[in-house]
């Protein structure tokens, strides 16, 4: 019941929220998650939206504390579960940011190509933007998962669940350049000789490097958006879908479990649109 296939990281997450709900409870004369009742739940929820807490993060928050309280009554630390009555937030469907393909092959030139990371950059840019690829899933990818000759990839999504995915031409071209003549002189730290994309220890990049990279590049041309690496999924499947790619391929490629998902990229405004992009992906 309680082994859903969950992430590392969304597991990380789960146990920060329910920290949260035990430090709210110290104030409640000292009272503990075991001890509170659903109304204590409902001032809590009350609190989060006083600090304009959003409401993906508390429908999240709401999850993790279902999932540690239906552990407690099943190992019979409790006997009745709080949350089993607490309903989610109503979520509004915010349109994500989008980058036009001007906007991005802005991004990609302003790449110094002179440092020594540079190739990796534009490669790394041009698989999130050319596969739709969640930032984890890019600092995760290996080498023995690029099927470049046949032009697909295999990625490790959420809930550690595998998906096999193209990956444009232009993606494949910086692909290769990159690991064939700059990674091929690294030094490979152990265990990480088979990740595709190295830090200049030779170990896996993080998360929060990529980040960096994106927003300093988005500094360098003025570029007036709040962007992140989840900025090049997003206009991955935009792009796509308004160039009229069908709906379920695109849910497959991102690897969303619900249509319902990928569906929010239907309501996008077109004004964003140049005249270049008119048959799905302009970079394949």
């Amino acid at each position: 019941m309680l082994e859903r296939g969950l992430s590392s990281n969304t597991l990380e997450a789960y146990e920060g929220d329910v920290k949260k709900l035990a430090q709210y409870c110290k104030g409640l004369k000292n009272q503990t998650p075991e001890s509170i009742t659903t109304n204590d739940l409902r001032s809590f929820f009350g609190l989060l939206s006083e600090l304009d807490i959003l409401a993906s993060s508390q429908a999240r928050i709401l999850s993790a504390i279902k999932i540690f309280y239906q552990y407690m009554v099943f190992e019979n630390n409790l006997t009745a579960d709080p949350a089993a009555l607490m309903e989610g937030p109503r979520l509004l469907r915010k349109l994500p940011d989008v980058l036009n393909i001007i906007e991005i092959q802005d991004l990609i030139a302003a790449i110094d190509l002179s440092k020594p990371e540079g190739m990796r950059n534009k490669a790394i840019i041009e698989v999130l933007y050319g596969c739709g690829l969640r930032v984890s899933e890019l600092v995760n990818l290996k080498l023995s998962d690029l099927s470049l000759e046949i032009e697909f990839i295999k990625v490790i999504g959420k809930g550690d669940k595998q998906r096999v995915i193209p990956i444009g031409t232009e993606a494949i071209k910086f692909l290769q350049i990159y690991i064939n003549e700059y990674r091929v002189h690294q030094t490979l730290k152990y265990g990480y000789e088979d990740y595709v994309f190295l830090n200049r220890r030779g170990a896996a990049l993080s998360r929060v490097m990529i980040f960096i990279m994106i927003k300093d590049l988005a500094k360098k041309i003025n570029l007036n958006k709040n962007i992140s690496p989840h900025t090049f999924r997003h206009s991955f499947a935009s792009h796509l879908v308004e160039g009229g790619a069908d709906l379920r391929a695109v849910q497959d490629m991102l690897g969303h479990e619900s249509i319902t998902t990928t569906e929010i990229y239907t309501h996008l405004e077109k004004s964003y649109l140049q005249d270049t992009i008119r048959q799905f992906h302009p970079r394949s």
